[in-house]
C-alpha cells in the first residue's frame, strides 16, 4: 500500500472519530459526561471540526501526492471518491440529527451522489470511466466549506452557513446535469 493510499484510509477512518464527537451529546454513557459538564459539547464540536479539516485537506494531497509520484491505484481509484462520499454524508446526516441544516438540502446531496455513482457503474460496464469532472471537485470543496461552518454550531455563522447552503444547492444540481450531459452516450444502448 503506498503513502496516497494510506492517506485515503486515514480519512476513512477520522469519519468514525468525527461523528463519535459531533455526536458525543447524543452517544449513551458519553451524553451523562456533557450533560452533568465534564465535558463541554463546545469543545466536542470544535474538536470535530478539526478532525473534518484534517480529513477534507487529506483529499487534497492523496490525490496531489497520487499524481505527482505516479502512485495512481485502482484501490486509490475507488476509494478515495468513497472516502469523500463517506466523510461528506456522514457529516450532512450528523448535522441533520443536530437541527442544523435542512432536510432538502441533505436529500439533494445525497441523491445527487447516488445518482452519480450509478451512472458511474453502468459506464464502468462498458469500460468507460467517468472521472470527477472540475465541477464536482468545486462542489465537494464547497460541501465541505459549508459543513466546517456548521460544525461549530454558533449562531454567528448561521448566515454564513445559509448563503453556502444555497451554493452547494446551486453546484450540486449544475455539477449533475453537467456529468449527465457530458456523459449520455454511456446511456445508449448498444444495437
Amino acid at each position: 500500500m503506498n503513502l496516497a493510499n494510506k492517506i485515503t484510509l486515514m480519512r476513512v477512518i477520522l469519519v468514525p472519530v468525527f461523528i463519535v464527537l459531533i455526536m458525543a451529546s447524543q452517544i449513551p454513557g458519553v451524553a451523562n459526561l456533557v450533560e452533568n459538564g465534564t465535558v463541554s459539547q463546545l469543545v466536542l464540536n470544535w474538536c470535530a471540526l478539526g478532525v473534518f479539516i484534517l480529513a477534507s485537506v487529506t483529499d487534497f494531497f492523496d490525490g496531489y501526492i497520487a499524481r505527482k509520484y505516479n502512485m495512481i491505484s485502482n484501490f486509490g481509484k475507488f476509494m478515495d471518491p468513497l472516502a469523500d462520499k463517506l466523510l461528506v454524508c456522514s457529516a450532512l446526516i450528523c448535522l441533520l440529527a443536530l437541527g442544523r441544516i435542512n432536510v432538502f438540502l441533505v436529500l439533494i446531496i445525497i441523491a445527487r451522489d447516488f445518482i452519480i455513482s450509478g451512472f458511474r457503474l453502468v459506464a464502468s460496464d462498458k469500460g468507460v470511466v467517468i472521472a470527477a469532472n472540475m465541477w464536482g471537485k468545486v462542489k465537494t470543496t464547497m460541501q465541505m466549506v459549508m459543513i466546517g461552518f456548521m460544525i461549530p454550531g454558533l449562531d454567528i455563522f448561521y448566515w454564513i452557513s445559509v448563503i453556502l447552503g444555497w451554493i452547494v444547492l446551486f453546484l450540486t444540481v449544475y455539477s449533475l446535469i453537467d456529468c449527465l450531459i457530458k456523459n449520455r452516450h454511456v446511456l445508449k444502448d448498444e444495437k
